[in-house]
């Protein structure tokens, strides 16, 4: 591998614990992303210097996560791996996938802590607690349903005002401000 090469795929191993995948799979998937032609297993055991049998492995976590295909050549009874090409359809998948682990389960507990009968005081302020977490959780969650729906470019141009959507809520906090007359 060249020099760049092997830097982008290394860096992606480092960054793979802090994303809650192991070195492998993250180094698997950068090489994979940055290759032209789908590979097999042996290909990316050879680039790598890895056991053919983590590399299995890291693929199926790959697969589960949907971020790589599995494609057949007529002819070869390999089983050939590519990323998907699409930038955004990576973020939608990865982003999806994290709710479906992360997000999805969290929200679960909590309703079902703001079921429960609060039996002292410790647990009624608990609740309350949970419950402003839940709130601000719930949020997020149906504000990343109405991103997902968006297209890619309209996503990109909602990504590029950035400052501009923060200076046009402090113009509109303002303006309630000075007709309730209350100051910011």
């Amino acid at each position: 591998m060249s020099a760049l090469i092997e830097s982008f795929v290394a860096h992606f191993g480092e960054m793979g614990s802090r994303w809650g995948i192991n070195r492998t799979v993250g180094q698997v998937y950068a090489l994979l992303f940055i290759s032209e032609e789908a590979l097999h297993a042996e290909d990316i055991a050879e680039k790598l210097s890895i056991s053919r049998s983590n590399v299995s492995m890291s693929l199926k976590e790959l697969e589960s996560w949907q971020i790589v295909r599995l494609i057949r050549i007529p002819g070869d009874r390999r089983e050939y791996y590519t990323s998907l090409e699409n930038v955004w359809d990576i973020f939608q998948a990865i982003a999806a996938e994290r709710r479906r682990r992360e997000i999805e389960p969290t929200l679960s507990m909590l309703r079902q802590s703001l079921i429960a009968e609060a039996e002292t005081d410790a647990d009624a302020y608990a609740q309350k607690r949970i419950r402003e977490m839940h709130e601000l959780a719930d949020l997020a969650n149906n504000w990343f349903d109405e991103l997902q729906r968006l297209s890619p470019e309209s996503l990109m141009q909602l990504m590029r005002l950035g400052r501009k959507v923060n200076k046009l809520l402090l113009i509109k906090d303002r303006a309630k401000a000075s007709i309730t007359g209350k100051e910011l």
